[in-house]
């Protein structure tokens, strides 16, 4: 594998964190173009890519909730690919930018078979028992960037 990561914030460079999104979402788990992309798919969030040799195989994204708050999510990784840490990668590189741009908290709506998984990157539950969201069981947590 040779990841490359970009910040993906011009449109020809989001087409592929929506690339991975239909193809690890919307094609392996039924979700509809609809309910994975809403209205804050649009300028002004910014989006991880991972490319394995050009190709994109992971992504996340995220944007502004508050005057020092993010909300990450949209965490996803091509199905060949789960498995090799591109998932944390992705949300570490999100990290990094997220506290170059001057924020200091991160918030996440995780699904609930995730939660362990965010857990392992220092996120914390923010409140009790899951919601629903969208189509999915989700739990909030929340991280401070230091």
């Amino acid at each position: 594998m040779n990841i490359e990561v970009m910040r993906a914030q011009e449109e020809w460079q989001r087409a592929g964190a929506y690339s991975v999104r239909v193809q690890g979402m919307n094609r392996q788990c039924g979700i509809s173009l609809r309910e994975e992309f809403d209205e804050h798919d649009c300028d002004g969030t910014k989006y991880i890519v991972l490319l394995d040799s050009g190709y994109p195989v992971a992504t996340c994204r995220f944007y502004e909730v508050g005057e020092n708050t993010v909300t990450l999510g949209r965490v996803v990784v091509l199905p060949e690919y789960r498995g090799m840490g591109l998932g944390k990668m992705a949300v570490r590189q999100a990290e990094e930018w997220i506290a170059s741009l001057g924020y200091k908290n991160i918030v996440i709506d995780s699904r609930v078979e995730a939660v362990g998984f965010y857990e392992k990157l220092g996120y914390t539950r923010t409140g009790e028992g899951a919601k629903q969201n969208g189509v999915f069981q989700c739990v909030g947590m929340e991280k401070e960037l230091f």
